[in-house]
């Protein structure tokens, strides 16, 4: 990637005052939104570059390669930035149908209930003890 282009598309972007980017990350083929994440602008640059998903652990403080451990990778097929230029889609192929690292397809599988309750309505696909071992 021409570090010269690339500069300029990022500077397009409305970073936080932390330097981050809100992310959703849906699934092109389906429509489901599979999760939400953050990206500084090392791993929006490090995504355009390799075509996976890479994202801005907040809570571990570095870069995390989506499926780094779980082998469920995310191929990016589109960026978006919407109309403020403060939030990004990312539309992706989830490799192996897993995104969540509770086993499930989504990370939005609890529904209000009644509207006093949270129940997963989405089923485990594989057991996380058997993902990250």
């Amino acid at each position: 990637m021409n570090k010269r282009n690339s500069a300029k598309w990022l500077n397009e972007v409305k970073w936080d005052d932390h330097g981050l980017l809100p992310v959703i990350v849906q699934e092109a083929a389906s429509g489901d939104v599979l999760m939400f994440a953050w990206m500084n602008r090392d791993a929006l640059a490090m995504t355009a570059e390799t075509g996976e998903a890479v994202f801005w652990s907040r809570s571990r403080r570095k870069l995390w390669h989506k499926g780094e451990e779980s082998g469920h990778t995310q191929k990016v097929l589109e960026m978006r930035l919407d109309c403020d230029n403060d939030v990004l889609l990312l539309k992706v192929e989830q490799v192996g149908g897993i995104a969540c690292h509770t086993g499930r397809h989504s990370c939005f599988f609890n529904k209000l209930q009644q509207g006093d309750h949270w129940e997963a309505v989405e089923p485990v696909l594989k057991d996380p003890g058997d993902i990250y071992q």
